[in-house]
């Protein structure tokens, strides 16, 4: 059924008007001055829409957790519940685990989308091939270097499901860095002890993301300016953050946003949404909710508990933007980084009908996905 959405300030990625955006069938095909004859109206009564918000990195919903339970019932999970943080497109992440278990994240991604239309993307592959000098909350056992053959086979079976993939370049030979390079999979750095010259080194191989901006990575030093400070650095790179305040302070966040402005971008890295789940252990991970984040038995992070929602909001009150900017770090950046941006991120004709509308402040948000209506 075709509607038309009316009395709206709508953000559509490249500006703010008060145009009137019809839709149909769960895409947007047009954004028009006029209000035509004859259609259903959804009236926003003059709040704001933007496009909804985009998780590349989530690892649970509100119960399940993908790496333990890598299946449709866990994808299920981790969607109906973005949702109700505004987050209408994500990645459900797998972190270092068994070849056996990627490939069965892999199929259950697959399967998935093969049944449902919807907003989940594919995959977010966090490891296994990182720096175990760096492997934060990533098991020891599972955490290795690639072989080739293994390497192979992950693309092979996984090249239309990964959409992104967290690696230590350091770890990789020139020819296994080649075969994620000629694949589809976009590669993220993270998880590394690399310094400053060698991660300019593979940017300019062609890597132009890290996973989670200043954690799981060498630090800035003013002799030593590590993979933080390359990033900060390098104009092409992408730059996410988990903005909760622990794993990165508001100050350090603000100083990267004023350096990357549009390569800076948020994400959740949840290991649960909504803080319903208190304790969890999995193999040698363990994570317990301490004063609102999740710690292990050593006391350090294991696992946000932010949403996209509450990204979106302490950007908005601790990064000194406007809502219209902290809105684009939630959709049109992170849709670039992943080079999505020509089909979601922004209202745009033949753009996914799913929104957020909220208020000026940013302290309501609320999903209005159409697919749904």
């Amino acid at each position: 059924m075709k509607q038309a959405i009316v009395n709206g300030i709508v953000h559509t990625g490249d500006e703010i008007n008060n145009d009137v955006i019809i839709i149909e069938n769960g895409i947007i095909i047009s954004v028009q001055k006029e209000i035509p004859n004859t259609i259903s109206l959804i009236d926003l009564k003059g709040e704001h829409i933007s496009a909804g918000f985009i998780d590349i990195q989530i690892n649970g919903g509100e119960r399940l957790y993908f790496s333990q339970t890598p299946t449709e019932e866990t994808i299920q999970d981790i969607y109906d519940t973005s949702l109700k943080y505004g987050t209408t497109h994500v990645l459900p992440c797998l972190i270092s685990s068994s070849k056996e278990t990627i490939l069965q994240g892999i199929e259950a991604i697959r399967n998935y989308k093969a049944k449902y239309n919807n907003g989940v993307l594919g995959m977010h592959l966090e490891g296994p091939f990182l720096n175990p000098l760096k492997r934060g909350a990533h098991s020891i056992n599972q955490v290795r270097k690639p072989t080739n053959s293994e390497l192979e086979e992950i693309i092979r079976h996984g090249k239309d499901v990964i959409k992104v993939i967290t690696i230590a370049p350091e770890c990789f030979t020139d020819e296994q860095l080649d075969m994620l390079l000629e694949s589809s999979i976009v590669i993220s750095a993270g998880h590394s002890t690399m310094t400053y010259k060698e991660a300019q080194y593979y940017f300019s191989r062609g890597i132009k993301l890290v996973t989670h901006l200043f954690n799981a990575m060498t630090q800035f030093g003013h002799r030593e300016p590590g993979l933080v400070g390359a990033t900060l650095e390098n104009e092409s790179v992408y730059a996410p953050v988990i903005l909760d305040g622990a794993h990165c302070d508001y100050a350090a966040a603000k100083l990267a946003y004023k350096l990357k402005q549009d390569k800076f971008f948020l994400i959740s890295d949840a290991a649960f949404l909504g803080r319903k789940v208190a304790n969890f252990k999995w193999e040698n991970f363990d994570a317990h909710l301490d004063n609102g984040f999740y710690r292990n038995e050593e006391g350090n992070l294991a696992g946000a508990s932010i949403s996209m929602k509450e990204a979106v909001q302490n950007a908005f009150n601790h990064l000194n933007v406007s809502a219209d900017e902290a809105i684009k770090m939630a959709t049109c950046r992170v849709a670039a980084a992943i080079n999505m941006e020509n089909k979601l991120g922004k209202i745009k004709p033949g753009f996914p009908a799913s929104f957020v509308t909220f208020n000026d402040n940013l302290s309501r948000i609320e999903t209005l996905n159409c697919n749904s209506i």
